[in-house]
């Protein structure tokens, strides 16, 4: 699906954003029916409440939407996604008196409402159309959008339908798209072109392991490559997951679904930047051939590394795709990946955390964040903590055994890959909503990726 704006100067039906200290204000300029029909409805404006507008002629004329008061405001982020679910079909205008930055949030909620998953269940359509505000840039609220549902879909379908082999697919047709071109390394070619990681992880599953490579955008433009986690299942391998823990496997190539979803973005954008997207593509499954428990595995950079967890699996195939990645010195170089439990133990599954030793770069990432409703926070490279990672029989350990700062030892392992990339950050991200709400249902989300785009810009230029 694409979700659009309805046409510029449709006639529509205004939805005016209220929160309770204006209320008084609106009441004032309607007249007396209208005032009685909002008294009769209880209407506070509350966060999230809807009160219907009845016209002369008893139709629907408009609605009221509460925005709650601003404790209640905080709480919520795509709050007028909910009037998007709630309205029926027809077109309507946003009215009210929201600073700009509210008014793209409330847009944004509005197109991202209209998400359904409906590839194996009919979902009802979205009817409900939204006719841009003035004053917000239509395409590339809708190009946010399309990216978002992009990764989402990714995201839910099963790994009986989206393995490496379907994920290949949607890489590729995401390239030509928008003209990208599109290299692909598959099976026992990645032991050919030095990539003994990634093949490791997805050798014993019946598709054959491999690395999705797209390049877009001028050559003479600030070099951005994005490197995504595309474990699209997690058993654990030999050291196999309970069943519990390998109920939402399925997410594990969330990294892969969210770097897409951002390109999509950047390319749908024109934005100035030549675009590398590196994308391992595995499953980590079971069989007579998989990687062992205490195995030693070259990297492609020529780093050691001791196997003291299969289920630590998404460090080493990312550890071959970032060193790759960093090869050509990238002015900046991204990683997403659903990669450890530690990270949402300290920050849930909203909040992505990220890494980087670029403070510009972290302050630009905090602020996009904070404006665009992506929040994200920043943990840190804790040099210290290095020794965990280092096993003395190999170079380094995927899976410290004491436990401690499992977040903080993955990104120092992924930082081991990584030193010609002016900068560089790690982003440990949930993909997921545990519970629904109108404009971010239950399932598959991205996670980081409008901090990204929206910093991107600034971080580029420096």
């Amino acid at each position: 699906m694409t979700p659009r704006f309805a046409p510029a100067g449709a006639e529509s039906r205004p939805v005016t954003l209220i929160d309770p200290d204006r209320l008084p204000g609106w009441r004032e300029n309607q007249p007396a029916r209208l005032r009685r029909w909002v008294d009769e409805a209880g209407f506070k404006a509350a966060a999230g409440e809807l009160c219907r507008l009845p016209g002369e002629d008893g139709a629907l004329a408009g609605a009221l939407f509460g925005l709650g008061d601003p404790a209640q405001a905080g709480r919520r982020r795509f709050l007028a996604g909910r009037a998007a679910a709630a309205l029926p079909a027809g077109t309507y205008r946003l009215d009210g008196d929201l600073a700009p930055a509210a008014l793209e949030e409330a847009a944004l909620a509005w197109l991202l409402a209209g998400y359904r998953f409906d590839r194996y269940k009919a979902q009802p359509p979205a009817e409900a159309m939204l006719v841009a505000p003035d004053g917000v840039d239509a395409a590339r609220i809708e190009a946010i959008a399309a990216g978002e549902f992009l990764t989402r879909d990714l995201i839910n379908t099963p790994a009986a339908d989206m393995g490496p082999e379907a994920l290949e697919a949607a890489f590729r047709a995401l390239g030509q798209d928008f003209g990208a071109r599109v290299e692909v390394i598959r099976g026992s070619a990645l032991l050919d072109g030095n990539f003994p990681l990634i093949h490791a992880v997805g050798r014993a599953a019946a598709e054959a392991p491999r690395l999705l490579d797209m390049r877009w955008g001028a050559d003479d433009a600030p070099r951005l490559t994005l490197v995504g986690k595309g474990v699209c299942f997690d058993t654990g391998g030999l050291d196999i997951k309970p069943a519990q823990s390998m109920a939402l496997m399925k997410k594990d190539m969330g990294g892969a679904a969210a770097v897409m979803g951002l390109a999509r973005m950047i390319m749908a954008l024109e934005l100035p930047v030549q675009l590398r997207v590196l994308v391992p593509a595995v499953e980590n499954a079971i069989s007579s051939d998989s990687f062992r428990p205490q195995d030693i595995l070259a990297s492609r950079k020529g780093l050691t590394v001791e196997v003291n967890n299969t289920d630590a699996e998404g460090r080493l195939v990312l550890a071959d795709a970032l060193a790759l990645a960093d090869e050509e010195a990238p002015d900046a170089l991204v990683c997403m990946a659903t990669l450890t439990g530690a990270a949402r133990v300290a920050l849930g599954p909203d909040i992505a955390p990220f890494f980087t030793d670029d403070g510009t770069l972290a302050a630009a990432l905090q602020s996009a964040g904070d404006a665009v409703a992506d929040p994200v926070w920043r943990l840190p490279f804790h040099a210290p903590y290095e020794a965990m990672i280092e096993p003395g029989i190999a170079d380094l350990d995927n899976a410290p055994r004491n436990g401690f700062a499992g977040a903080i030892t993955a990104a120092l392992f992924l930082r081991r890959f990584v030193e010609n990339a002016r900068r560089f950050v790690h982003f440990d991200i949930y993909g997921w909503a545990p519970e629904g709400d109108a404009a971010r249902p239950k399932g598959g989300a991205g996670q980081g990726t409008r901090a990204l785009l929206d910093a991107l810009p600034r971080v580029l230029a420096q």
